[in-house]
């Protein structure tokens, strides 16, 4: 893996929810995406979880009869194609002469994950008011919160359910706090968006058919504001002293970055200079 350039980096104060996990999971991690900037390479398991959110993201484009498991089963070869085209180096994940069999096998193991999707609901049931949803808002100390929402639904008396769709298997109940906070963290933008909390967080975890729901109420918003508040200047400490410390967890083991990591023998690339705009330091330009 090679480093992004040594360069300059402008920054504004921002958070996504991936980016703030990032931090807490491992502060060197967080400097290795939003500083260096160094590129990862795309998996077929990441890939295919993009995938499978492109079909469930258009279904709800077709009338309500017509979404159907059939309907969006057929619809993963054009979604891959679109994806490509918005990705063109994605064409080296299937390479080689085996390559077109390990494409047409990994297109097909989508089909399990839509049909687990229509076990769970019926989206003949369901409109959407949203779907990948940019949500945006700037907390009172300046700190931008930002994301992209899989789903809002909206009942005829305005309640709200926050959906996020995922690939991977739900959660031991040890982690569901952690599998929630990114949940809490769409739903404390939108309290301060729409001045109305929503009344129910719904992961769908399509690896195994499992639901995480939970309800959050207005201290649960404000702990995550303050959590929020918290790690933001924990971040902006590091920024000003340039010490993103390596954080070893069993999540190590599927690291990008693990070659440049010291505490596994790496080196990193150095630090670029960070320069800060009305001193709110945090990486400006795209998040995921």
């Amino acid at each position: 893996m090679e480093a992004a350039p040594l360069e300059t980096t402008t920054v504004t104060g921002s958070l996504s929810p991936s980016r703030a996990g990032d931090f807490m999971t491992c502060p060197l991690l967080y400097r290795f995406r939003s500083i260096d900037r160094i590129v990862e390479p795309s998996s077929p398991v990441m890939v295919r979880g993009t995938l499978v959110h492109a079909v469930l993201e258009r279904l709800f484009d077709h009338p309500a009869p017509q979404r159907t498991l059939e309907q969006a089963v057929s619809m993963v070869p054009s979604q891959w194609e679109q994806l490509l085209v918005d990705n063109p180096e994605l064409i080296e994940l299937f390479e080689g002469e085996a390559g077109d069999a390990d494409r047409a096998e990994w297109l097909q193991s989508c089909t399990a994950f839509l049909s687990t999707y229509f076990a769970m609901e019926d989206p003949q049931y369901l409109e959407p008011a949203d779907r990948e949803l940019k949500v945006l808002h700037e907390l009172e100390s300046g700190l931008t919160l930002r994301g992209i929402v899989d789903r809002i639904d909206v009942a005829p008396d305005g309640r709200i359910r926050v959906v996020d769709y995922k690939t991977g298997k739900s959660p031991r109940v040890q982690f569901e706090d952690k599998a929630l906070f990114q949940m809490k963290f769409y739903a404390l933008v939108i309290w301060r968006e729409r001045g109305v909390i929503p009344t129910l967080l719904q992961l769908m975890y399509l690896g195994d058919g499992q639901f995480l729901r939970y309800e959050p109420d207005e201290a649960d918003l404000l702990a995550t504001e303050r959590k929020l508040q918290a790690l933001w200047a924990a971040i902006s400490s590091a920024m000003e002293t340039g010490e993103f410390l390596p954080r070893k967890s069993a999540l190590c083991g599927w690291c990008s970055y693990k070659a440049l990591c010291p505490a596994w023998g790496g080196t990193p690339p150095p630090m670029p200079e960070v320069t800060a705009i009305d001193g709110t330091p945090e990486i400006a330009g795209p998040l995921p």
